[in-house]
């Protein structure tokens, strides 16, 4: 059956469906990933966004049990060039298309993905609709141009309830603004005892589960819709380390006194260089955000830039100058993509075994 995608601009492309024949309305963004296509459908990141894969193949080695980030994806729809009908890999339990059917999620292939990447590029990203053919584009376009995109993204993906995944190392408190799974698995694999909590917990309510430190999760949306969240940084800033990834670094920067400013078509796939300053060390990384922190006005907020994107100059990471917190742009637990930064999560830990012996230093001399 043929569909259509239509943008705000009243451009459209042409193809067939795949999975649900649902219509669908979303922020049209495009991931550069070659592989990987199962993790980023399930991101919690991409919560009402429909995603256009630049890479011409997708569904080429199916879907399996292991590499789902969230048990139910959040995003919009699928565009892409081509969907494998018959996958081959000897952990494959579904194709594709199988997948978008179950979790109820539109799709479209056989367009021209390279010349809708293109159009993203240069006018930056758009609303769109994917719709049945017969669909009046000119009433849609307008009504897409005319609605604001929604600003509750992170109130759809975290965690309603808090649990924890025990552990005999650091006690983490993990704030779920849309955690993927990837993240608790590298905290589980270092020992850590886990507690997740919803994104509007208050810092109160964090500090008196007396943890060794505090992970400020990945999320979609823009930062500044959670205003609950970054009033939980300012509050525990100094009490306790600070850890934060995507999402969570731009909350920690704007409990820090920086802006946030949306890009013009954010940095999403497994192939961007970032560059650590401090050790002069180039990384690949993942990467899947909208929105970057303003250098303007940095060095007034106490926060020292520590990693630089290689492509634009825009910030992927900084340090607090007087409390132990950190974060980045970038996902170090990859999934899908390449591991380079993988031992900022040992870094996390060290943090927290530093603070733990300050402090103890403190209680002693007291």
């Amino acid at each position: 059956m043929k569909r259509q995608l239509i943008l705000e601009d009243g451009s459209t492309f042409e193809g067939i469906g795949i999975g649900s024949l649902r219509e669908s309305t979303g922020e049209v963004v495009f991931t550069t990933g070659m592989t990987g296509y199962q993790e980023t459908l399930s991101d919690p990141s991409y919560c009402d966004q429909i995603i256009t894969f630049t890479y011409p193949l997708i569904g080429n080695y199916g879907i399996n049990h292991e590499d789902f980030e969230s048990i139910d994806p959040a995003a919009a729809g699928i565009i892409v060039s081509e969907a494998t009908v018959e996958p081959n890999h000897w952990q494959s339990t579904s194709t594709f298309d199988e997948l978008l059917k179950v979790k109820d999620i539109p799709g479209i292939t056989g367009l021209d993905t390279r010349a809708l990447t293109r159009k993203i590029r240069i006018h930056g990203t758009l609303k769109g609709k994917i719709a049945a053919m017969e669909a009046d584009v000119g009433e849609i376009a307008a009504d897409l141009a005319a609605k604001a995109l929604p600003r509750d993204q992170v109130k759809k993906v975290s965690t309603h309830t808090p649990y924890t995944l025990p552990g005999r190392g650091k006690r983490v408190v993990l704030v779920d603004f849309g955690a993927k799974r990837g993240i608790l698995r590298e905290l589980i694999e270092r020992g850590c005892n886990v507690t997740v909590v919803p994104y509007d917990i208050s810092a109160e309510e964090i500090l008196r589960l007396q943890p060794d430190g505090v992970m400020l999760s990945n999320g979609p949306g823009d930062p500044t819709d959670v205003p609950e969240a970054i009033k939980m940084v300012k509050n525990i800033l100094g009490k306790v380390p600070v850890f934060g990834i995507c999402l969570g670094h731009q909350l920690l920067g704007l409990a820090c006194g920086v802006k946030t400013i949306k890009m013009k078509f954010g940095h999403r796939g497994v192939n961007h260089p970032v560059k650590d300053l401090e050790t002069g060390k180039v990384m690949i990384t993942s990467q899947n955000h909208g929105y970057t922190v303003d250098v303007t006005g940095i060095d007034e907020t106490g926060l020292v830039v520590t990693h630089m994107a290689i492509n634009d100059d825009t910030i992927e990471g900084y340090r607090h100058k007087h409390h132990p917190a950190f974060s980045v742009q970038f996902h170090p637990e990859a999934s899908p993509g390449p591991t380079d930064s993988n031992d900022l999560f040992e870094q996390f830990i060290a943090l927290m075994k530093t603070s733990k012996k300050a402090g103890d230093q403190v209680c002693q001399n007291v």
